[in-house]
């Protein structure tokens, strides 16, 4: 890697303007992802817009007056587009006690939890507010105990103040007695559909430990009320997790109803800074009139659009909740050998839930982890297409973690675009292997290969606040399947360094059906771009994980730039931000 420059980071050689929006890029190698110029010299940008490409001495003699910025041999490319996330979400993690394990954090085990939470607790101002604690991020699989921690663990840390431990799946969370006291859960509080309260052994009390729609009802009843100011906050913390990392455009899966309501505010307000496409929740979606209005199409207002609905089918397979054909390698505790998961809706429910949809012309992005969970939604699309023929909306499937080799050409078939998952392969590929999966399935998870194989294409996301949205750590992923123990799962299913930046630009938006503006440097796009410390298509495989993110550029503007300390500055981080959040409940950041 290039060192960085003391001096600063893209040295500007000025000359004398007469198109002050001109910029002229050079001295370094810029990777197009335009199979027609895969490389250039130089790039000029005009009016937020990518206005040449070509070589240097071109480029000059088309805005011969415009200023030069020397990329001094670091690279620029397109910038990166999240193909799958919930930005309002990472501001939730920025705002929480850090409960990660290694290398994010150091929640390693049970005490080093508490140690985190204690800590967290005697930083957190919450004057006249309703006191929460959430910490945010724990791993089971990568705890030294190997398994959730239970309310009493919880209840050492306080028994006064609600605990809340988010898994760091989000599909499961871990609550001390005050929590669930104040949420009303108790021995005689029944499953809910779609979700399990895990119970202590030969009882029905609560152990503390949530799954899917009961961890999601029981976070509701407790988490705070956020006024708009302070929703806004977190959003910009958020957010700018996502410029550090070079994305230029966020997608905001799932999105409830306030959140929904408060992001064209954002935008007005010019909070911002990139694109945000948000896909509220199904059901959410077919009750609100957002849908209608002038927020729902291609067009962005403000950076913000609506691009259709999401769906979640089914749960994690770290946290042993996503639905499969068949049973878990090491099935949870309590549970039976054949025990395989559980799906969120019937197939019935998910039939009808897609076909309207795909009635009012929404793109469908489906959550499916498990096979099963996969042949659901391939069914519900099937039954959509044959309801409303002609319609191609291009339904994407979100995860497809155990997508298995059969499901490939049905897919295909029916259009379903793949928005596979590989940072698994990282985070939770020996857990796979070991315990969840099994060394045969394992070795398949997230099957770009055999995408590509059958002529489609595919994205790579990060789903933060899963795991932080780190570009560099998802291409790493991408390409090299690497597990934390340094083996390599599945190397048949391993991509190009050139085919893992398509993914997270070109292809990024043809998902979106942005492909006309953006994930290429072509004339006519907008100029959202990126500059590397090093050429990912140069540097050796290993060290992909390495690059740094130098600069963000937005439309023309840098919204981030690794020598400006300020330029991209975390809400949660400022005085500002503090006092808008406080009372809320969830204090600073840790």
């Amino acid at each position: 890697m290039k060192p960085l420059l003391a001096t600063p980071l893209l040295a500007l050689l000025v000359t004398p303007a007469t198109h002050a929006a001109d910029t002229l890029y050079a001295g370094g190698p810029v990777i197009t992802i335009n199979q027609a110029q895969p490389q250039a010299e130089a790039v000029v940008v005009r009016d937020g817009r990518i206005a040449f490409v070509g070589s240097r001495q071109a480029a000059m003699q088309f805005s011969p007056q415009a200023r030069v910025v020397d990329l001094q041999g670091h690279t620029l490319a397109p910038g990166f587009i999240d193909a799958h996330s919930h930005v309002s979400g990472t501001g939730l993690q920025a705002l929480s006690a850090n409960l990660l394990p290694a290398p994010d954090g150091q929640g390693n085990s049970i005490p080093d939890l508490q140690r985190i939470m204690r800590q967290f607790l005697t930083g957190t101002a919450t004057p006249g507010g309703y006191p929460v604690l959430i910490g945010f991020g724990y791993d089971d699989s990568q705890l030294a105990e190997g398994r959730h921690p239970n309310r009493q663990e919880l209840d050492a840390i306080t028994t006064d103040v609600p605990v809340i431990l988010m898994h760091q799946s989000g599909h499961l969370g871990a609550y001390n007695s005050k929590a669930l006291e104040l949420a009303g859960i108790d021995a005689a509080t029944p499953d809910p559909e779609g979700g399990v309260i895990r119970r202590e052994p030969g009882s029905l009390v609560p152990n503390g430990v949530m799954e899917e729609t009961a961890h999601n009802l029981t976070l509701a009843r407790l988490m705070p009320t956020l006024g708009l100011e302070q929703a806004m906050a977190m959003l910009q913390a958020g957010q700018a997790l996502y410029i550090k990392h070079g994305y230029t455009t966020a997608q905001d899966g799932n999105t409830d109803a306030g959140t929904l309501a408060m992001l064209p505010l954002a935008g007005k307000a010019g909070k911002l800074r990139i694109d945000v496409v948000a896909y509220p929740n199904i059901e959410v979606a077919l009750s609100s009139p957002a849908m209608q209005g002038p927020y729902y199409g291609r067009q962005y207002t403000d950076h913000f659009r609506i691009g259709g609905v999401k769906i979640t089918l089914d749960g994690s397979p770290q946290g042993k909740t996503a639905w499969l054909s068949q049973p878990y390698y090491q099935v949870p505790e309590g549970q039976q050998p054949s025990y395989a998961g559980y799906p969120i809706f019937t197939n019935a429910q998910a039939d009808d839930l897609i076909t309207r949809a795909w009635e009012r012309g929404w793109q469908v992005l489906a959550h499916a982890n498990g096979d099963a969970a996969i042949d659901q939604f391939i069914h519900a699309v099937d039954a959509a297409q044959k309801a409303h023929p002609g319609k191609t909306l291009l339904p994407v499937l979100v995860h497809g973690q155990t997508l298995r080799r059969d499901q490939v050409p049905q897919i295909a078939r029916l259009g379903i675009f793949p928005s596979l998952f590989p940072m698994h392969t990282y985070y939770w590929g020996d857990w796979h292997r070991e315990s969840v999966l099994g060394p045969e399935r394992a070795e398949n998870i997230s099957p770009t290969r055999w995408v590509l194989d059958a002529g489609m294409k595919f994205t790579s996301h990060h789903d933060a606040p899963v795991v932080f949205p780190d570009s560099m750590r998802v291409l790493d992923a991408t390409v090299n399947r690497t597990t934390r123990s340094g083996q390599v799962l599945g190397p048949e299913q391993r991509v190009t360094p050139l085919e893992a930046l398509k993914a997270l630009t070109l292809w990024a938006a043809e998902q979106y059906g942005e492909q006309d503006s953006k994930g290429s440097i072509e004339a006519g796009k907008r100029a959202d771009l990126v500059v590397l410390s090093d050429n990912p298509l140069t540097i050796t495989h290993a060290g992909l994980h390495s690059i740094k993110v130098l600069q963000t550029i937005k439309d023309g503007e840098v919204v981030y730039d690794a020598t400006n300390a300020n330029s991209s500055v975390s809400c949660a981080d400022t005085p500002e931000c503090a006092r808008r959040l406080a009372g809320t409940g969830f204090g600073h950041q840790h």
